[in-house]
């Protein structure tokens, strides 16, 4: 039985999310967007399932959020530059760090520091393939204190974090995808995928996935050992062309699940092709699973967006929890 598409979250565009309008507009003005309608995408084959739940508010755009092993999520402010903590659905959200810059993407190592991008910015953006100069800065999420962990990346947009250890980034602006080795070495221009955007990597750490946001919105695959090959994977239904798809997040079968700010909804690929799990949810930028047994736990899936909330999406939960 398929899920039904939900009525559209109110409140999207408050605050922050005009910031997002005003951006996507001039986006719009310069060319670089197709004059045709965001359209929903089908709706995927499962069960019905409740409706997505606001469980944090963080009073800030957030750009990207991650959660460690202990059940904890973190999440970059776009305006503001922080990094915020938040304990479990429900908890205030404490601000972890000062203005570092961390408007980009953030995720959790190993060893349960955290790595979060800078110079996800216009400037940066349009300047980063030729003039790297962002940083990937690593965070203490217990003490707060910040160090560089790379420099000389494009202005980062996404990060990903391979089983490996190597980190991937992109640049919204651009078209290079950079490479950070577990050993320190950078490359800003490891491959080039046309307005990359959300970027994962496969289980098996051999594929890197990259979202296409505007102009041909798509997803790629990477091959890691030989980056000079990108394929397109897949394109989004021409009706679908300014959808504007964000985020991405892979769960435990491997499948990519991509957020998107116009179409408001979450896409999940199935058999080659995109069908949404949910729908309603303008103006999202990440999506994530939670870990652990505890705080935001492992099976369930969260969406952040520009407006700043946090929420459950129970129709895109784990089968097995």
């Amino acid at each position: 039985m398929q899920s039904k598409v939900r009525r559209p979250l109110h409140g999207a565009l408050r605050g922050p999310g005009r910031a997002i309008a005003a951006a996507v507009g001039a986006v719009m003005a310069a060319g670089l967007l197709m004059a045709a309608p965001a359209h929903a995408a089908p709706t995927c084959d499962a069960p019905e399932a409740a409706p997505p739940t606001q469980v944090a508010h963080i009073p800030d755009w957030v750009e990207s959020m991650a959660v460690d092993k202990q059940g904890r999520m973190f999440a970059t402010a776009y305006v503001t530059g922080r990094v915020y903590r938040i304990d479990a659905p429900g908890s205030e959200p404490v601000a972890i760090t000062g203005n570092i810059g961390a408007n980009g993407g953030v995720v959790v190592r190993e060893d349960g520091r955290l790595l979060v991008g800078t110079g996800n910015d216009l400037a940066h953006s349009l300047t980063g393939d030729f003039h790297p100069t962002s940083k990937l800065l690593l965070v203490d999420p217990e003490s707060g204190k910040v160090t560089t962990y790379a420099s000389g990346l494009g202005g980062i947009d996404g990060v990903a974090l391979a089983p490996d250890g190597t980190v991937y980034t992109t640049t919204l602006g651009g078209r290079n995808i950079g490479r950070v080795t577990p050993d320190g070495r950078v490359d800003p221009a490891w491959a080039k995928v046309p307005q990359p955007n959300g970027v994962a990597v496969s289980p098996d750490g051999k594929q890197v996935y990259v979202i296409q946001t505007t102009v041909a919105p798509g997803l790629y695959r990477i091959p890691v050992d030989n980056p000079s090959r990108p394929e397109r994977w897949i394109s989004v239904a021409p009706s679908d062309v300014l959808a504007l798809p964000d985020g991405i997040t892979l769960d435990s079968a491997g499948r990519p699940l991509v957020a998107t700010h116009a179409a408001g909804q979450i896409w999940r690929v199935e058999g080659g092709k995109l069908c949404a799990v949910e729908s309603g949810m303008h103006l999202s930028t990440q999506i994530t699973y939670g870990q652990g047994g505890r705080g935001f736990s492992a099976g369930k899936l969260y969406r952040s967006g520009v407006d700043g909330k946090i929420y459950e999406v129970p129709a895109g939960a784990e089968p097995l929890g």
